[in-house]
């Protein structure tokens, strides 16, 4: 089957999915082969949280372009604008939130120097060892060798368990932002013929927000990458077996998907239940 050739109204499509691998693609994969494969397919659908996704996509399409923004809210406005009360015709809360978070970015002098003069939201496509990637860059830079991301948290300095190393880490790591930089530049390379220095604007979900400026240039940082295209080479092949039906997805058991679809078909001894 030819590869399609990826645009903006096509990018997120049930087509691209299967033709192309992507970080989020990936994540999905790493969190749970089944649920993820499902969800692919469009045997399941799981219960996110629009609300969150709704007011990160309002903060992206802010620094997008004016047009990409009117666009967004008129597509939205029944679950972004209040239709009662002394709110009518305004926004809900977590909107105005999500406003608050795109002036407060607006506002700081370093994030419009380095951030709002780039090339927004590049499709970028590549191969890893043979297999399709694609990847959408927030704001690219090429001529100044870097690219920026634009990330929403809730809290900066929250810690999250990392159950492989024992300890709490940043939400960088615990979302899988250093494999999402790796694949960008990586892509981003093969598409244009550039490096390119990967940064994340962050901006918290909180009242007032917080902003952060995020490099990758430490010692550290590049171990991060280096691990994150590692991992990458290690799992995709099967990833993308599954998505071809040449592979079954393995269960991991406890998310969403696995508890909705768990059938008991022997018992477990009380002395073996897993715990975390």
């Amino acid at each position: 089957m030819p590869t399609i050739q990826l645009n903006q109204d096509n990018y997120y499509t049930a087509n691209a999915n299967k033709d192309y691998m992507s970080v989020s693609l990936f994540k999905d994969f790493q969190k749970c082969e089944a649920a993820a494969y499902a969800k692919l397919t469009g045997a399941w659908k799981p219960d996110d949280n629009v609300t969150a996704l709704l007011a990160g996509n309002y903060v992206h399409s802010y620094f997008e372009s004016e047009e990409a923004h009117e666009k967004f809210i008129e597509a939205h406005q029944d679950e972004m604008i209040s239709s009662r009360g002394a709110s009518k015709g305004k926004l809900k809360t977590p909107y105005k939130i999500a406003q608050q978070m795109t002036e407060r970015l607006e506002s700081d002098i370093a994030f419009q120097k380095l951030y709002l003069p780039g090339e927004k939201e590049v499709i970028v496509t590549g191969k890893i060892g043979g297999v399709k990637w694609r990847g959408k860059i927030d704001s690219l830079i090429s001529e100044e060798n870097y690219f920026c991301d634009i990330k929403t948290n809730q809290d900066f300095h929250k810690g999250y368990w990392n159950p492989d190393e024992r300890r709490k880490v940043s939400f960088v790591k615990a979302y899988g932002y250093y494999l999402q930089m790796a694949m960008y530049r990586e892509l981003i390379k093969q598409t244009f013929g550039v490096e390119c220095q990967p940064f994340i604007f962050a901006v918290s979900k909180q009242t007032p927000s917080d902003i952060m400026a995020i490099s990758f240039n430490s010692e550290q940082d590049q171990l991060e990458l280096e691990s994150a295209m590692t991992t990458i080479e290690a799992f995709q092949d099967k990833y993308r077996a599954i998505i071809e039906g040449k592979e079954e997805p393995s269960r991991c058991g406890k998310c969403d998907y696995c508890r909705l679809t768990n059938k008991i078909t022997d018992f477990v001894n009380a002395s073996e239940i897993e715990v975390d």
